[in-house]
C-alpha cells in the first residue's frame, strides 16, 4: 500500500483528494495544513518505519510555502515522490519545482481521475529508480567517485535526482546484462522530459548502410527502395531521450554526425537540404573500451568527450557478489507476480551454488536464471533441482553430487520442520563431498529414495571418485527408469534430472530406455 500526505491550507480540497484515492484501497492517505505540518509528518512516519511514499504539495501556504518545504523534503528524503499542485502556475515556478526535485507541477482544478493517472505515472517512474538499484551504479564528476557501489536506495536516488536536474549527456559504461538501459529509463522517466518519448536504438544492430537513414530519416527518392519519405530517430525523439546503446559499434562516419549534433543541435535528413533543429538528451552506452578505441583510431576522442560528460559505471555481477541475495529477492518478488506463485526465496545450498557462479550475463543472466527456477519449482522455495544445468556443471556439481546434496537438502528441511538443529552443514564450499548420516559417520553406502522408491548404492571398494560416480550415476539412471517403466519425461521429472542430462547420460551409458518398460 502506497501512503500518500495530502498538503494543503484548504480543507476543502483535502478531504476531496483523500476521498478519491481512500476509495482505490491501495492508497492510505493523511493530510497536513502546511509545509511545516508536513515535514514533521515526514519524519514522525520515517522514526515509526512507516515511510511516506507521494506527497501531493500546494505552493501558497501560510508559514512555509510549498517551493521552500520542496527543498527541505527532499534534504531529509530524496526518494519522496513530490507532485506540486497551484491555482497560480507560473512557467517560473514550475522551473524551479522539478529542478528540485519535484515530479511535476499542476495547475488546480485538477480533475480526480487525471491526478490519479499522475501519481501512477510517478508510481512507475519511481519503481524504476528501485529496480536501478540492482545495477549498483557509479557517478564519476571531475574524475572522482561521488557515489559507489551501493546497496543503500537513497545514493540511488540520489544519483537520479543529480541527472534530472541537468540536460547533458550521460555515458553509461558496462558489461551486457548489467542494466544499462534500466539505468538510462530511470534518468528519463524521473527527468523533465518524462512526458516526451524515450527511444532507444542497437548501434550494433543497424546495416552500415542504413545507419544514417536509421537516425536522421530520408526523403522520397534518396537512395534505392526509398519510396517514401521517414522521419529518423533524431525527429521522432523531439524533445524526449534518444539512448543509444553499444555506441562504441557505430560506424565512423555516422560518429561524425552524431558529434554535429551534439554540438550543434542541427541534422539533415538524408537527400534533404534543409537542417532541422534538435532538442533530445543523448544517453549512450557501451560494454567496449573506449580509451583503447580512440588509441586505435576506431573511436573519436572529441565525440568520446561530448559524450562522457556525466559517466555512470555499472559493474559486473562477479565483482560484487554480496548482492546476489538482495538481487534474488527482487527477481522472486518480480517472478511470483507474473507467475502467481508463493515462492518465499531460495534454500540455503541453491544460495550456495548461484554465489559460486561467476555470471558472465550479469543481472540479465541471474534474472533469467530465477525465471527458470520459478517454472520448474513445485515446492515454497527455490532447491537445487531447480537450477539450470549450465550453472550447477559450471561450479562443478555433477549429477552425483547433485543427487546427494538435493538428499541433504531434504534432510535439512525436515530437520527444520523437526525444530532440531542440524549439527553441521549439509553444503561445502567444494560441493557436497560427504554427507553424515544420522549417527555422523560418512557410510560407504548410502540410501536414495526416487518417488517413495529406494536405492543402495555400495562402496565396491575401488578407490577412484570418477569410476565410483559413473557406477552410481549408471545404476541411478537404470534404477529410475525401471521405477516409470523407462518413460524419459517421467523419469526426468519424478527423479529430478534435467531431460536433456538424463538423455545425454542414457547414450554415455550405452543405456535403452525402451528395455525398462515392462512390456
Amino acid at each position: 500500500m502506497f501512503k500518500i500526505l495530502v498538503v494543503d491550507d484548504d480543507a476543502g480540497l483535502r478531504f476531496s483528494i483523500k476521498s478519491a484515492f481512500s476509495a482505490l484501497k491501495k492508497f492510505e492517505v493523511s493530510e497536513a495544513f502546511d509545509g511545516i505540518n508536513a515535514l514533521e509528518k515526514i519524519k514522525a512516519a520515517t522514526a515509526e518505519g512507516s515511510k511516506i511514499d507521494i506527497v501531493l504539495l500546494d505552493v501558497d501556504m501560510p508559514r512555509l510555502n510549498g517551493l521552500e518545504a520542496l527543498k527541505q523534503m527532499k534534504e531529509f528524503d530524496p526518494g519522496v515522490i513530490v507532485l506540486m499542485l497551484t491555482a497560480h502556475a507560473t512557467l517560473n515556478d514550475a522551473v524551479i519545482a522539478v529542478k528540485d526535485g519535484a515530479y511535476n507541477y499542476i495547475s488546480k482544478p485538477v480533475a480526480a481521475e487525471d491526478l490519479i493517472a499522475l501519481v501512477e505515472k510517478a508510481i512507475h517512474a519511481h519503481s524504476l529508480i528501485s529496480n536501478i538499484a540492482a545495477s549498483s551504479p557509479v557517478l564519476v564528476e571531475a574524475g572522482r567517485k561521488i557515489i559507489g557501489n551501493t546497496s543503500q536506495m537513497q545514493k540511488v536516488f540520489n544519483i537520479i535526482n543529480k541527472l534530472a536536474k541537468v540536460d547533458t549527456p550521460v555515458l553509461i559504461r558496462g558489461s551486457s546484462g548489467t542494466g544499462k538501459e534500466l539505468v538510462a529509463k530511470a534518468i528519463h522517466f524521473n527527468s523533465a522530459r518524462k512526458d516526451d518519448k524515450f527511444v532507444a536504438i542497437n548501434c550494433s544492430a543497424i546495416p552500415e548502410n542504413l545507419f544514417e537513414s536509421e537516425l536522421f530519416g530520408h526523403e522520397k527518392g534518396s537512395f534505392t527502395g526509398a519510396s517514401e519519405r521517414k522521419i529518423g530517430k533524431f525527429q521522432f525523439a523531439e524533445g524526449g531521450t534518444l539512448f543509444l546503446d553499444e555506441v562504441g559499434d557505430m560506424p565512423q562516419l555516422m560518429q561524425v554526425k552524431i558529434l554535429r549534433v551534439l554540438q550543434e543541435k542541427l541534422f539533415t535528413p538524408v537527400g534533404s537540404n534543409r537542417e532541422i533543429q534538435s532538442n533530445v538528451r543523448i544517453i549512450a552506452a557501451t560494454n567496449r573500451p573506449l580509451e583503447e578505441m580512440i588509441k586505435t583510431g576506431s573511436f573519436r576522442e572529441d565525440l568520446f568527450y561530448r559524450l562522457n560528460v556525466v559517466p555512470i559505471f555499472l559493474p559486473a555481477l562477479a565483482e560484487r557478489k554480496d548482492d546476489i541475495e538482495r538481487l534474488i529477492q527482487i527477481f522472486v518478488k518480480k517472478f511470483n507476480e507474473v507467475h502467481k506463485k508463493k515462492i518465499s526465496g531460495v534454500t540455503v545450498d541453491a544460495m550456495n551454488i548461484l554465489k559460486k557462479y561467476n555470471w558472465p550475463g550479469n543481472i540479465r543472466e541471474l534474472e533469467n536464471v530465477i525465471e527458470h527456477s520459478f517454472v520448474l519449482e513445485t515446492s515454497h522455495m527455490i532447491t537445487l533441482s531447480a537450477l539450470p544445468e549450465a550453472v550447477l556443471e559450471s561450479v562443478g556439481v555433477s549429477l552425483f553430487d547433485l543427487e546427494k546434496m538435493i538428499e541433504a537438502e531434504k534432510k535439512a528441511a525436515e530437520t527444520q520442520a523437526s525444530g532440531v538443529v542440524p549439527r553441521g552443514p549439509v553444503f561445502m564450499d567444494s560441493g557436497v563431498d560427504v554427507v553424515e548420516d544420522a549417527d555422523g559417520d560418512s557410510d560407504d553406502e548410502s540410501d536414495i529414495d526416487i518417488a517413495g522408491v529406494g536405492m543402495k548404492v555400495t562402496f565396491n571398494g575401488e578407490l577412484d571418485f570418477n569410476a565410483q560416480k559413473e557406477t552410481f550415476e549408471k545404476e541411478f539412471i537404470i534404477k529410475a527408469l525401471k521405477t516409470f517403466k523407462g518413460r524419459i519425461n517421467q523419469t526426468a521429472l519424478h527423479a529430478n534430472i534435467p531431460k536433456k542430462t538424463l538423455l545425454r547420460k542414457i547414450e554415455k551409458y550405452g543405456i535403452v530406455a525402451k528395455d525398462y518398460s515392462g512390456e
